[in-house]
């Protein structure tokens, strides 16, 4: 079993925290609307630690048919996030967006174990999502992630990402 994420364990002083908006986002992530998952980034560590959150708003386009009359943001969707929140963490520690991009290279996200979904996750929800560095071996990337609202675990898993060539 995966032990819970607690940033507190970590020394804050051998670590800068900081925090950074939808810009920096988009100049990390290669995603761009409507697959854009992370509206602000909270608090981040380099290769350590990062919490991040989502607004969810009514107009996120999923929401027309899923589902009518009781809108619920897609359990997959909330998978996705989460791999970008991961996916921040990896790229703003190392700084492989300006890298990937120069040599036509991708972070896949390529696993996912232990998925739990507790409770739905529903329109004007703020989801705050954390991920800690994880570890690395043979390229692939794995990292316990946890989704909350109101403090209220809704969702973890254990996501896994590979740096590899774009093809």
């Amino acid at each position: 079993m995966t032990d819970a994420i607690d940033p507190s364990e970590n020394n804050p002083s051998e670590n800068k925290i900081t925090e950074f908006d939808i810009r920096e986002i988009m100049r990390l992530l290669p995603h761009r609307y409507p697959f854009v998952m992370v509206d602000r980034v909270v608090e981040f560590r380099a290769h350590d630690f990062i919490r991040a959150i989502k607004n969810v708003s009514i107009n996120e386009p999923y929401f027309q048919g899923h589902f009518p009359g009781y809108p619920v943001m897609p359990g997959v969707l909330l998978l996705e996030a989460m791999a970008q929140t991961m996916a921040l963490l990896a790229f703003k520690s190392f700084e492989l967006s300006d890298v990937t991009r120069a040599h036509n290279e991708v972070v896949y996200y390529v696993g996912v174990d232990n998925a739990r979904f507790r409770k739905p996750v529903v329109p004007g929800d703020q989801v705050v999502f954390e991920a800690n560095m994880g570890r690395s071996k043979r390229g692939i990337w794995k990292s316990y992630v946890e989704a909350k609202v109101n403090g209220e675990l809704v969702c973890s898993a254990d996501l896994m990402a590979a740096h590899r060539k774009a093809e």
